[in-house]
């Protein structure tokens, strides 16, 4: 009987297809170029594979570099932007009509049926749940009350850092080192609590952490083949492993919750201020109003800030040149005397041209956040039909010859002109952009400013860093974790008590 019911979905589908097919052509829509005719029922799925920003950019080269273009996803069609004054049109001319989310399969089920910040339909639920994260999560007061988490925390990173290298070469791994920061910097901003470096957490759950993240990170993204064709999300279990991984992360996500809740002498967390106002709204702060807004924030505020750091890392290991420049500037501004402070960033503008830099070459999201048409429109000139998916391939965008000179080039120096950082798109553009982008640049920037200070740094050997991305997951990452070879500076000493490791 199931083989049956899948064959008549076969012919269903295939007709479907097919009526949809002739009636486009019927409507003459001027669509975008696309790399080839769609095959019946799976349209161009086959031609999808990873990472998905590098073979948008090979299908837009086939096309003569089509700015952008058009493919048949299974039941949808998706437009792929790889033009930065495109992508602009979008998210200003058409940035009401744009700015709803196709739901995915991970929104459904680990995004609370698509009802968090990332994954909401544009609407007045989603106005709302922005409206929160403006004022009550990323604001300049809110981000400033946590100034002394952010401190804390690299101080932390450092002090570990020197257990092995106080007086001769060590090499270390960053990749963990990293992770704890922005794990330990959200959880407490969020929950109160650390989950590595004190000692007195429990490693399961420290790992626990960590690897719901990494499956989350993994299992998202717009490359999953099931969320374009319904006989693949039958005949697979990728729905079955999301529902099993939504349980696990909905499970963390309500301790959190409850143990704040139980606590007699409320603190300064996200949670207690979001609990204070369930108090007086329950109808609207509910307990998956609560959870989406945290696991947002663990997910923007993690793997996308340590990812970031280690490629920072890696380009300076392979442009020493850069490296000692940032170093210098440092000693020029601020000293050896104390550590580098959050006020003190304005005063290093080579250093937040790293970070532009990092950004520009290695956004944490090479492909934005997909887009998707309430309504029709035009783009570039071309028909943008209702239920259109919008998918910006920023890394592609970033490295385009015609915007950027020596663009596949690591050169900071670039945004010494004026206005140079505006042609960046990491965190989005328009009303869907990531609001927290000011608390991520905070973090990332002083960190790497931290480490410049306080250590001489070195490749492991004479070979330049190997700088490929993983194939896997919606952030983009390196292949492999970076190892490198460091060496405290006097300052470490000076300043840091070194004996222990918080």
């Amino acid at each position: 009987m199931e083989i049956l019911y899948l064959i008549l979905s076969l012919f269903f589908l295939l007709f479907l297809s097919l009526k949809f097919l002739f009636g486009t052509r019927q409507r003459k829509l001027n669509l975008p170029p696309s790399p080839s005719r769609p095959f019946p029922v799976i349209g161009h799925l086959h031609l999808l594979k990873l990472p998905l920003h590098r073979r948008f950019l090979s299908l837009s080269q086939s096309l003569d570099g089509a700015p952008i273009f058009s493919l048949r996803l299974g039941t949808r069609l998706v437009f792929v932007v790889s033009s930065h004054s495109i992508a602009e049109e979008c998210f200003t001319k058409n940035d009401v009509v744009l700015a709803n989310r196709p739901e995915f399969i991970v929104g459904k089920h680990i995004g609370y049926n698509s009802t968090t910040m990332a994954a909401a339909g544009y609407g007045d639920s989603w106005r709302n749940l922005r409206r929160i994260g403006a004022i009550e999560v990323f604001s300049s007061l809110r981000l400033n009350s946590f100034s002394s988490i952010r401190k804390d925390e690299i101080q932390r990173l450092i002090l570990c850092l020197s257990k092995n290298s106080k007086q001769e070469f060590a090499k270390v791994e960053l990749r963990p080192l990293f992770m704890s920061l922005t794990i330990n910097n959200i959880i407490r901003m969020v929950a109160g609590k650390r989950f590595y470096g004190d000692g007195t957490e429990k490693d399961d759950e420290a790992r626990h952490v960590r690897q719901l993240i990494a499956e989350v990170v993994t299992s998202g993204g717009a490359g999953n083949v099931a969320d374009y064709s319904p006989i693949i999300r039958w005949v697979t279990n990728y729905e079955k492993q999301v529902k099993e991984l939504a349980g696990r992360v909905d499970g963390f996500l309500q301790s959190l919750v409850n143990e704040k809740r139980a606590e007699k002498v409320k603190g300064n967390t996200m949670i207690d201020h979001l609990l204070s106002l369930q108090e007086t709204q329950p109808d609207y702060y509910t307990d998956v109003i609560i959870k989406g807004i945290i696991l947002v924030m663990i997910l923007a505020g993690t793997d996308t800030s340590a990812g970031t750091l280690e490629w920072a890392m890696s380009n300076l290991l392979n442009h020493p040149q850069a490296l000692k420049k940032a170093k210098t500037e440092i000693e020029d501004q601020i000293g050896l005397d104390r550590l580098i402070e959050e006020q003190d960033i304005v005063k290093l503008p080579y250093l937040q041209n790293i970070v532009s830099e990092t950004l520009r070459l290695y956004p944490v999201a090479p492909m934005l956040l997909p887009h998707l048409a309430s309504e029709d429109c035009t783009v570039a000139g071309y028909d943008v039909p209702r239920g259109t998916v919008i998918l910006v391939n920023a890394w592609a965008i970033h490295r385009d010859s015609n915007m950027w000179e020596e663009s596949e080039k690591f050169k900071p120096e670039r945004f010494e002109k004026e206005g140079e950082d505006k042609k960046l798109m990491s965190f989005g553009i328009g009303r869907r952009s990531c609001p927290g982008s000011g608390l991520a640049q905070r973090l990332v920037t002083l960190a790497l400013g931290s480490l410049v200070q306080c250590y001489e740094w070195e490749r492991v050997g004479e070979e330049y860093v190997d700088m490929k991305e993983s194939e896997k997951g919606t952030t983009m990452r390196r292949a492999t974790p970076l190892q490198a070879m460091c060496r405290a500076r006097p300052i470490v000493h000076k300043i840091l008590d070194a004996s222990s490791c918080l």
